[in-house]
This record gives C-alpha cells, structure tokens and sequence, in this order.
C-alpha cells in the first residue's frame, strides 16, 4: 500500500553490518522532490569513512574468513534469501523510494520486483562461474580459474536507487567479492533499509559496507582508494571521465561505467500510429524522463510524420503529473531543484532554437519540481534538445525520409547506449539492428531491460556490461595455472 508517511528507520552510515556515525559526525538532508522539505537527516561520509568501510571490507576478504570460506551454492542462497527479503518488505521498499525520489508508488513496486528477480537470477550464477581445462603444447596440464577481483567500490545514481544497488550487489556476492557502495545523496534512504535486510540475510560482516555522501568526498575517495580493486559507476559521461582518471592515477583499477545516452526510436511508415506513439511516449517519458537510456530522438518517417505528433502531443497531453502516492499518477517530480532548473532551461533553449513547442514546457505548481511532459516537433539534429541528454519529460521528433538517413543520424552522436526502431519489415529491422551503434537494440519495443541481457554502451556510454554473463566478467580474475607433467606420463 502506497504511504507516503512510511517511517524511515535508516539514516546512518553501514559499515561492517552495523550503522553508525559519519567520523566527522556530519548530515546532510535528503529531500522530498514533490515538496521540497526535508524528510531526514543523514550520515555524511568522507574518506576517513571509506577508509573504515574499506578496512572491513578487507577483512572480510582475507584468505580463511567466513565469507571465504562460503561454498559458491552457499553464497546463491544468501542472494535468494536476500530477494525472498525485498519481495517480503517490498511495500517499505517502494514507499521509501516514492518519498526519496518523486517516482509513482506502483513505478517503484516494478523496481523492487526487478531487484529480486535480478538477485534470484545471478544467485544461479555463483557456482557456475567455471575455468576451463586448456589442451596446451609441450604436455602440460593447463587449466584456468575465475577468481573474485577483491574489494570493489560502487557509485549509483538516483533514477534507479534500488535497482542499481542490486545491479551491484548481485555479481559482488555472485563471484564472491566484497563491496563498498555509495548511494546518491539525493536518494540514499531505500539502500539504507536494504543493508538492515542484508544482515537478516544472514551476509557476513565487512561483505557489503554503505556510505552514504558527496561525490567529489566519499566517490572521489572510493575511486582513488589503493586497496579497492574495481571500481563500477553508473551515472553521467562527464563523470564517469573523472572516474576513469582517478581509478588510473590511483592503481589503476579496473573500471565498469554505465554512462550517458541520446538514444535514438526510428518509426517506419508501416506502423500502426497510435501503437508506435504509445511506444515512443513510453520510451521518452520513462521515470520522468530520468532514464540513461530513453529514447528521446524519436526519428519518425515523413510519410506519417504529422499524423504521429498529433498522437504525440495528445499523449503528453494527457500524462497525469502529481504527487508519486497517487495511484492514478503517471509522472512525479524531478528528483531534485537542480535537475529541474537543468530541464526547463534544455526547454528555453528549444523554444529559441526554433523547434516547434506542441505541448508542456512549464512548471507545475509552486511545490515541488514538477515539470508539464513536453513535446517538440520539427526539431533538427544541431539543436541543443537533439544532441544533448536533458534526463528530463522532453521528446524531440525529428523527421526522416529513408532508413539510410535514420541510421546514420542516428549514429552521429558521442553517445550508444540504446536504440530502437518500430517497423513491420523484418528486414529493415535487421538492418538497423546491425548498423546502429548502441549496447542495446530493440525491435518494436524499448527498454526492454532483463537481467538475464548484458546492458551497457558503445562509444561515451561506458565500458563493460551489467546484467547476463558478462555482468560477472569485470567482477572476476582469470587465472592460468599449468602443471609440468611426467615426461612418460
């Protein structure tokens, strides 16, 4: 049940399966986004934090601890039982999510079931992440080990708070690493209450360790740590860069980053309009548009073109906006002030660039960072709204005439996470599924995000994958180890 005066237990920092105080001693407020007050005061954690999340982290590590001594089915059943507990508490969840970060209750019930479901499925991954016996020359015995890469540091955004922390943790406790994770200041209440139910999961102390903080303070000291080994990130290119370069200067540590996107919907004229539009709505109005990879290029064939900004603007139009308790609301507020501001002006800069403004494009009230979902038509590819990523309910509709056209515009940006195209001819699908430059493709459909499919980038949008095999390869150590034997053996 939606409750938007869920208590909030959890506000301290977690280290070692216990919350305590920040060193300094500090808080700092989280804020509700659909009124702008304070919900609670939080830990503030800086580097000496880190320092003691990473030193229990090591320990937990060592060579003989009870973690390391976990057999990998052992370690799958604490992921279960970690997911029998979410499901268990997911109304908490939800709600804590909806007050933290402004998404509908019902939006953040799905989040929660895609927790577990993430969880369930790497937990059948921990005992099967196998080395191979390697026929080798010379007669050797030759054969290869996968090994957890050690102490890792997680850096989540705000869009997705839980899902992105169980992106996370999942593939530690799948190989057998430890963590230390910070969540976004602006949301870090929901992860908090996840760390009370990761020691009823019975997860050993020092294994997942939460610090909650500032980026340039406790991020910056998780990605120059010496002793972290990995450092995984999901949020913005232009952080990802200091990231990057903070993770090499340091010890060069591996590096995972899910960045950015400008994903790109093409709409062939042989669609069924008021599907596609619905699609294409769908796939730009996301999570209030603060959503990495939603689709807000949508490129529509000439043909149909205003048969499809009509259904478009209706749509928008009729998207209910308000308060994320509401059962009947689509849309709540932006997650904070400085990423409404960030919006509404991407808007002024459409409006004087010339692109035709068919609907939104105001606040909402004088509560709140509420923004009216808005549409632009007649939007060309050197516009501000077509190159950059607004993370906000703004959809730019561009028109194309051949499918050659779509692709290479399509392309010609810095970014590649997703992309999509609706059409009823398989081979127009085929060929854009392979000419387009992005992680993921999707064919009459978006967002189509399992965790059984690896996700990530081309280009600007990161390196490496989440999720599916590949979310356990950067969590992991190849080791090669051959054996001289017996020259008659």
């Amino acid at each position: 049940m939606a409750n938007p005066n869920v208590e909030v237990k959890y506000t301290k920092l977690f280290i070692n399966n216990k919350f305590v105080d920040a060193v300094s001693g500090k808080t700092f407020p989280s804020i509700n986004p659909a009124t702008g007050k304070v919900i609670a005061q939080v830990a503030e954690g800086d580097k000496a934090d880190i320092d003691f999340a990473v030193a229990a982290a090591k320990e937990a590590f060592k060579r003989g601890s009870e973690y390391r001594k976990l057999d990998a089915s052992a370690r799958g059943k604490l992921l279960w039982k970690l997911a029998d507990l979410f499901e268990r508490d997911i109304n908490i969840l939800a709600n804590l999510e909806a007050l933290d970060n402004g998404k509908p209750f019902q939006k953040a019930i799905f989040d929660v079931y895609g927790c577990v479901a993430t969880f369930r499925y790497f937990a059948g991954w921990c005992d099967k992440a196998c080395g191979k016996t390697v026929p080798v020359d010379g007669g050797n015995f030759a054969y290869t080990r996968k090994e957890p890469v050690g102490i890792v540091g997680q850096i989540i955004p705000w869009n997705y708070p839980l899902l992105m922390l169980a992106w996370k943790w999942a593939p530690v406790l799948a190989t057998g690493c430890v963590s230390v994770l910070k969540p976004a200041e602006q949301t870090p209440l929901s992860a908090l209450h996840a760390c009370n139910l990761a020691v009823e999961a019975g997860i050993p102390a020092g294994v997942l360790n939460v610090v909650n903080g500032y980026g340039p303070t406790a991020g910056g000291a998780i990605t120059s740590h010496p002793e972290i080994t990995k450092v995984a990130f999901t949020g913005s290119t232009e952080v990802g860069r200091i990231i990057a370069k903070a993770a090499a200067d340091s010890n060069l540590k591996k590096v995972s980053l899910e960045l950015g996107g400008k994903s790109p919907l093409v709409v062939m004229d042989d669609v069924e309009i008021s599907e596609a539009a619905k699609i294409a709505h769908e796939a730009c109005f996301e999570n209030h548009g603060q959503c990495c990879c939603a689709g807000t290029r949508t490129f529509v064939h000439e043909k149909i073109f205003d048969a499809f900004v009509a259904e478009s603007t209706r749509l928008a139009r009729e998207r209910k906006v308000g308060s994320p308790f509401d059962a009947s609301v689509q849309q709540g507020p932006q997650v904070d002030d400085e990423s409404f501001t960030k919006v509404l002006s991407y808007i002024e800069s459409g409006k004087k660039e010339g692109a035709k403004l068919q609907v939104g494009g105001n606040r909402i009230g004088n509560c709140g960072y509420f923004i009216e979902p808005t549409v632009f038509s007649d939007v060309t590819d050197n516009m501000f709204i077509a190159k950059e990523e607004i993370f906000g309910p703004v959809q730019s509709i561009l028109k194309f005439k051949t499918l050659d056209e779509a692709i290479e515009r399509a392309n010609a940006t810095t970014y590649g996470l997703a992309a999509g195209i609706l059409t009823h001819n398989l081979e127009n699908a085929l060929i854009f599924s392979n000419a387009v430059e992005a992680g993921s493709v999707w064919v009459n459909c978006f967002l189509a995000i399992t965790p059984q499919t690896p996700f990530g980038g081309y280009k600007q949008s990161g390196l490496g994958r989440e999720c599916g095999e590949e979310g356990m390869e950067l969590y992991q150590e190849t080791k090669t180890v051959s054996i001289k034997l017996p020259i008659n053996h």
